[in-house]
């Protein structure tokens, strides 16, 4: 959970106003609001952890990090894509969990320059910004409403599908 709150852009927004010099003193880090462990309920758990899981364990290297994480499957594939709604879909949730308000989501994530350029001269507009916000109310009509979120991903997170073939499998000893 921790490793998702330190990625996330309320994080990050939070880090670069407590800095007054390039480099993060270890007395700066600690500084920075973050959402206790006690906050990550079940339900939090069972959202946040497979995105993480899918985001990270990429390669055979992290399996002890799926393995923490109750995972023991192959690495998932790098899929572009499916790795942006995750990071999205994420984003929206530490938003949520860190209380920020949606005008307030909508001004942290601006400030976020070279993102907002590399995405407007990629697809015309700043496409991370709008999708985070749009999950973002989607988000806030199902807490208020009770209806269950729905991730715009095909297959679940950290689903086995969109990981590699286990090692030793026919279809990757055919391969080599």
């Amino acid at each position: 959970m921790l490793l998702g709150a330190f990625n996330s852009f309320v994080f990050d927004y939070s880090l670069r106003n407590a800095l007054s010099q390039p480099s993060i003193p270890l007395s700066t880090i600690e500084q920075i609001p973050c959402p206790p462990p006690e906050v990550f309920d079940d339900i939090k758990r069972s959202f946040l952890l497979p995105r993480l899981l899918e985001l990270t364990y990429t390669a055979w290297d992290l399996k002890p990090f799926a393995k923490d994480c109750n995972y023991d499957g192959p690495p998932f594939r790098w899929n572009e894509e499916r790795r942006f709604l995750l990071r999205c879909e994420l984003d929206a949730a530490y938003f949520h969990l860190y209380g920020i308000e949606r005008d307030d989501v909508d001004y942290i994530i601006r400030t976020f320059r070279v993102m907002k350029e590399a995405d407007e001269k990629q697809y015309g507009e700043y496409r991370t910004k709008r999708v985070i916000l749009e999950i973002y109310d989607e988000m806030r009509r199902a807490m208020e409403t009770g209806v269950p979120y729905q991730t715009r991903l095909e297959l679940p997170p950290a689903d086995p599908t969109v990981a590699h073939e286990p090692r030793g499998s026919k279809e990757t000893l055919a391969k080599q």
